[in-house]
């Protein structure tokens, strides 16, 4: 077990991360007003405590957070390799889609800062809300193997699918010249 000790979102992109004591959390949103929280596999970005401290020890500095642009921080739970697993905060849960890749926004906060995120999945993951649910600081979080909201194989297949098709949409629109 673990817990809740951070909940951040930003209301445009490359926007000031803002810091709350709760949240809502959407299947459509994700963190309430948060710009990157819409459908698909990274809806909310998670940040392990221990794995972020990690990396400031690498750089030799302590940086706020809110530099990594994650929106929960939690501390007690090991996210490394944990792709396919379920987060569960109250009635939330988040199916963790992979890791966070770290981009150069990182480097832009500190140098160094991106190099030093990508051992253990420093960086954190990236979820899809399967159920949401009212979140706040101090909630005790669980990880499981298993899917709590009970989604069948073929739901799971069909979610896929469906971010499957979105992508194959934009990136024909892209080559033909069709996107905005």
């Amino acid at each position: 077990m673990g817990n809740l000790t951070g909940i951040a979102f930003k209301l445009e992109k490359f926007g000031k991360m803002i810091v709350c004591d709760s949240a809502n959390v959407s299947t459509v949103t994700g963190v309430a007003q948060d710009v990157r929280g819409g459908k698909g596999k990274r809806q909310v970005t998670v940040l392990d405590t221990q794995r972020y401290h990690d990396a400031c020890k690498e750089i030799g500095k302590e940086l706020d957070w809110t530099i990594r642009r994650a929106n929960l921080l939690i501390e007690g739970i090991d996210l490394f390799q944990s792709k396919g697993k379920y987060l569960c905060v109250n009635e939330l849960v988040l199916e963790i889609t992979g890791e966070t890749t770290p981009c150069y926004r990182m480097d832009e906060q500190c140098e160094g800062l991106k190099t030093a995120l990508i051992p253990e999945w420093r960086g954190g993951v990236c979820c899809r809300v399967i159920r949401g649910g009212e979140i706040k600081i101090g909630d005790t979080i669980t990880i499981t193997n298993d899917d709590p909201a009970h989604r069948s194989n073929f739901t799971r297949w069909m979610v896929n699918c469906s971010d499957d098709i979105r992508k194959m949409k934009r990136k024909s629109s892209k080559l033909l010249g069709l996107s905005k």
